[in-house]
């Protein structure tokens, strides 16, 4: 185990879960740190959207405070930088690149990045698009990225100038997503936040579904769906749901339906944090088809995967017994590799292994140093 260590991680938001799949990563993956005796910190942009949404409650694992541009997070916070043992800027900030500057002149012990929106990087990247948070040029500044995606993004990293990638997948906090009891109320329900590429998946495999099956029920729960969107009459919407609740919506489903970005699929083995959410309830699982997807979760065994509207109905029709079954094994698979304590393993041997690296380099270059006369 790595001895206890000051983290300071700079990152989109954990305060609010509200239209932001990366407070619930943060929130999993740094309670387990703090709970492994680590003293971690949050750094987050004061953004009046989340600020009006706060749902982090009575959670001190982790101590959270807030900066309102570069020049405050520079002046409040670089005594905390500068006496990190470890420094790690999340993807997604405003002035992201301006932060992750500031953050090397400053940091003394290790920095990292933790990419959260790996598919979208490497498009930006390779491509030469501009990408707010993170310049190609940063890449060698870095002693590890680490990324959401695994398989071939690691190698990709590289390739554009990251020292070393590791992947650090999202995690769930068994704590906060667990089998509850409650009562059955849709046939099938999906969560997640409006994203237009998604869309289509989601009319295909939910929407017209529950027009064919009148008395079957749905919910859609998740913010920021236009007004345009024409929902069946069996299809109940829910605005927002914070993670406390999440478990209740879940263990309230027959089947829980996964949908992923069209840049993550294209990139592929970018397992998203509901699929674990779910898993962990016990729900059973169907997911639209994903490259990757099979190394988290076994097909047909553990998850249920599906291209078109045949394959929801097929499985809508499946005994309790079979449903029962997915569901169980999806979370044997999650509570065996994909907990938050999995996660924060694996970071403290990133963790370890930069300060190896670093130590080394120093070494080497005290004994390249001429002698003193």
């Amino acid at each position: 185990m790595l001895s206890k260590c000051h983290v300071v991680v700079i990152g989109l938001a954990i305060s609010s879960s509200w239209g932001n799949g990366h407070a619930t990563i943060y929130r999993s993956l740094l309670g387990a740190l703090g709970r492994r005796g680590h003293h971690v910190l949050f750094l987050e942009r004061d953004d009046p959207g989340y600020a009006a949404h706060r749902d982090l409650r009575d959670w001190d694992s982790v101590r959270v405070a807030f900066y309102g541009s570069v020049q405050e997070l520079g002046q409040r916070y670089r005594s905390a930088i500068q006496g990190a043992d470890v420094v790690i800027v999340g993807s997604g900030i405003a002035e992201g690149q301006d932060v992750l500057d500031w953050a090397r002149r400053h940091t003394r012990g290790v920095l990292m990045f933790y990419d959260i929106d790996t598919p979208r990087t490497l498009q930006r990247l390779e491509t030469g698009e501009s990408c707010a948070y993170l310049r190609r040029d940063q890449l060698p500044m870095l002693d590890t990225m680490l990324s959401f995606s695994a398989g071939t993004a690691l190698e990709r990293l590289v390739a554009l100038g990251a020292p070393r990638a590791r992947s650090l997948c999202c995690s769930v906090d068994p704590g906060v997503h667990l089998p509850v009891n409650e009562e059955t109320r849709w046939d099938l329900g999906y969560l997640g936040t409006y994203a237009p590429d998604r869309q289509p998946a989601l009319g295909r495999l939910l929407l017209d579904v529950a027009s064919q099956r009148a008395s079957a029920r749905f919910a859609v729960a998740g913010p920021l769906y236009p007004d345009t969107i024409t929902w069946p009459t069996n299809v109940e919407r829910v605005e927002h749901l914070p993670p406390q609740a999440h478990a209740a919506f879940y263990c309230g489903q027959r089947f829980t339906l996964n949908l992923t970005r069209t840049e993550t699929r294209r990139l592929g083995h970018s397992p998203s944090v509901r699929l674990f959410e779910a898993a962990a309830c016990g729900s059973a699982i169907i997911s639209d088809a994903c490259e990757g997807l099979e190394a988290f979760f076994e097909p047909y065994v553990e998850i249920l995967p599906a291209t078109d509207a045949r394959d929801i109905e097929q499985y809508l029709d499946l005994s309790e017994g079979e449903r029962r079954t997915i569901g169980r094994r999806a979370r044997s698979r999650v509570m065996a590799s994909h907990t938050s304590e999995h996660r924060a393993l694996e970071l403290e041997a990133y963790v370890a292994e930069a300060m190896g690296v670093s130590e080394l380099a120093r070494a080497r270059g005290a004994a390249r140093a001429p002698a003193a006369l």
